[in-house]
């Protein structure tokens, strides 16, 4: 479970993966979170969770690539931490589109307690 997240907002649909009758990862999509993003054809991964299995993130998220574009969404993407490599994306044809900001929201006039990590994110994406 990623535990640097709260709940998820504007759920549309999870996925699961699994092995032998046993669950190993889900996916959860949903609206995406930058509302510039936002357009009604788009949908974003926005929690992935295995327990290590072998292929499950590349695996789930080919899977919710063809749900989204099955139910008439033109693109879909997700936002992972730049420390990471994005070998699950790559691997299940998704593209980096480029690194987005990160940060904070917390500033003196309205002090906010950050939740999740603030560094730097990539965006990967795939198109119907």
């Amino acid at each position: 479970m990623h535990r640097h997240h709260k709940p998820v907002v504007g759920h549309k649909f999870s996925l699961g993966a699994t092995v032998d009758g046993a669950v190993v990862g889900v996916a959860i999509v949903g609206r995406p979170v930058a509302r510039m993003r936002d357009d009604g054809e788009t949908l974003e991964v926005t929690r992935l969770c295995t327990d290590g299995t072998r292929n499950a993130c590349s695996f789930l998220y080919g899977a919710a690539a063809r749900a989204a574009f099955a139910l008439g969404y033109r693109r879909i993407g997700t936002y992972i931490l730049a420390s990471e490599t994005g070998a699950s994306c790559k691997a299940a044809g998704w593209r980096l589109i480029g690194q987005r900001g990160g940060g904070s929201w917390d500033c003196p006039s309205r002090p906010r307690q950050d939740k999740a990590p603030t560094a730097p994110k990539l965006l990967f994406e795939a198109l119907r």
